[in-house]
Order: structure tokens, then sequence, then C-alpha cells
């Protein structure tokens, strides 16, 4: 018996650097009944070489690449979800890592929690030969500004996940990434996620990455929030939401006010 089919959904740009090790965390996996989609963003590098060295898997080119990455990357998994035909939908960065037991865990997961339609596993950030383990869950997606987990660690079944990227619309605020837009749906609409207290997912941080956790201060840090405020805002009166002002909307704005 195969069991449930599941898609692995795979966004890839210019990264043939990790993209081997990614394939193979899938295709080592315990669980068997896999396809997987990469979808690559017009890499200039030998990704799709390194795509090519293997079997079954189905490449999705895209010969036009946008200038928002956040943008590229939802378009990346939309596209590679319209080809995909599986029951449970599993995103992954082409530079993070699947443990090899992760989708044995999650499907045992769903078939033991019926009524769960998504969910999410805990993150390991990976850098360079330093693992962090993210082992508090109750921060994730508990207030208005959550904490919320990686592209990487995101599970949903099919019907959830298209109902999911019906209302995050990304086509506007291009700039606003997957994770904090599926953040919302779950939290203020679905209201019904699980967050599995595992560590399954390795996310891998660069350099540029954990540098930028440093620059709170600068003009780029203060607009992208801003711009997440707005987008927050917008989400809110789309789907009849009431939207509270805080204290952190007021300061944002205050600040972007004085530095633009």
């Amino acid at each position: 018996m195969k069991g449930i089919k599941v898609s692995v959904l795979i966004a890839n740009y210019n990264n043939e650097k990790y993209l081997t090790e990614c394939i193979d965390s899938i295709k080592k996996q315990t669980y068997q009944n896999i396809e997987i989609i990469i979808h690559d963003d017009s890499s200039s590098d030998n990704s799709i070489k390194r795509i090519n060295k293997y079997k079954n898997i189905t490449i999705i080119k895209n010969r036009k690449r946008g200038k928002y990455g956040s943008y590229n990357q939802m378009n990346a998994y939309y596209r590679a979800f319209k080809k995909s035909k599986g029951e449970i939908i599993f995103l992954l960065d082409s530079d993070d890592l699947f443990k090899k037991n992760k989708i044995k865990t999650v499907i045992n997961t769903f078939l033991k929690n019926k009524k769960i339609s998504s969910l999410f596993d805990l993150p390991i950030y990976k850098y360079r030969n330093k693992l962090k383990f993210i082992k508090n869950k109750k921060k994730i997606i508990s207030n208005f500004w959550p904490f919320i987990p990686p592209q990487s660690c995101i599970v949903m079944k099919r019907e959830e996940f298209k109902k999911a990227i019906k209302k995050i619309n990304f086509n506007l605020f291009p700039d606003i990434w997957m994770d904090f837009r599926i953040g919302l749906y779950l939290k203020y609409i679905k209201k019904d996620f699980y967050i599995l207290d595992k560590n399954l997912t390795y996310y891998r941080q660069s350099q540029e990455m954990i540098s930028s956790n440093f620059k709170f201060l600068s003009f780029a840090w203060w607009q992208r929030r801003k711009q997440a405020h707005h987008y927050v805002k917008y989400f809110f009166f789309k789907n009849n939401i009431r939207h509270v002002i805080n204290l952190d909307y007021l300061l944002t704005n205050f600040i972007n006010y004085f530095i633009r």
C-alpha cells in the first residue's frame, strides 16, 4: 500500500550550491509516495543541470523573473501547486532540508488527527556549522505580530492550501513573504492549525540574513515593516476582521514619517 500521495513543491533560484542536498533530503525520505515539483526562476547557474541528474522530478522553468523575491517565491509555489496531484502539500526552499523522517511523521500526524488541515513543524536554523533548535512552540502565531516558521515548515492539505491561496492575494504587496501571509490566514481566518512539536526542517540562514537581524534601525527595515502593517490592514479589511491599531503600528508609521 502506497499511502497518501504527497507533493513537495520546491522554489529555486540560483541555488546550485545547496540544491543537490535539498533534493536528496526528499529522495531519502522514509515515506515513499512522493512527487517532487521544482519551479526554477530563470536561474543563471547550473541548477537545471543538477536537477536533470535525477529521475521522476517535474521541472517548471520560468523564463522571466520578477523584481521582488517574495513575489517570485509565491508565484513559484503557486505554479508548482497547479501541476501537483498530492493530497498533502509540502513547501520547501531549495537551500533548506527535511529530516529523513519528516514526511512520514507529518502523514502519521494527519492520519491520527483527521480534523487537522494544516500544520507547522519547528525549524532548526542552520548557519555554517552551527545549529539552533526552536523549542518554544507557544511563540508561533501567538500574537498580533507573531513568530512564524519559514515556508519550509508549512504543510497543508490540498483543499486548505487552495483556500489560502485565494485569501492571501499575492498579486498585491509583492514584498511581503508567503509565510507571513499564510500565518495571518491560519490565525485569523482558519483559526485552526496544528504545531507539531518536533524539529524536522533545517532552515539555512545566509550571512546576509544574519546581518539583517542587526539592521533594525535602517531605512529599508522600517519601510518593510510599514509594508507588512499595511498588508495586515488590507488583509483585515478584505476579510471583515476588525483592525486594532497597536503601539507597533503607530511607532512604525511615526519613524517612517521622519526617515522617508
